[in-house]
């Protein structure tokens, strides 16, 4: 099943006071973006977090679960969005974390 455009608006309403997100559709799902780095999931209508340190000593002890068949696990943190506060501070806190993407190279 597919996700709503609704939910993914609903994931951005929560953070609109941050600058730098994004989200794109792939494959009928959405990746979600913070300062051009993809640090979750939208599968289904829940949000799958990248799973780091950081984050992880944010929540404590996370909900864990693939977000499509033979995917790595994801942090499922569905439940935290309507925390903002906490939500904006794991969205942070796994960006900081995780690389900048590779530049892409030139085709040709």
């Amino acid at each position: 099943m597919a996700s709503d455009l609704s939910f993914v608006q609903y994931v951005c309403d929560q953070l609109d006071h941050l600058p730098g997100i994004a989200y794109r559709k792939m494959f009928g799902e959405y990746a979600f973006y913070h300062d051009q780095k993809v640090v979750a999931l939208i599968c289904d209508n829940q949000f799958y977090l990248k799973p780091t340190e950081s984050g992880k000593a944010l929540i404590g002890e996370p909900e864990v679960g693939a977000p499509y068949p033979g995917a790595k696990p994801y942090f499922v943190v569905t439940d935290l969005i309507e925390d903002t506060d906490l939500f904006v501070s794991l969205i942070l806190a796994t960006s900081d974390a995780l690389p900048l993407p590779k530049p892409k190279k030139k085709k040709g």
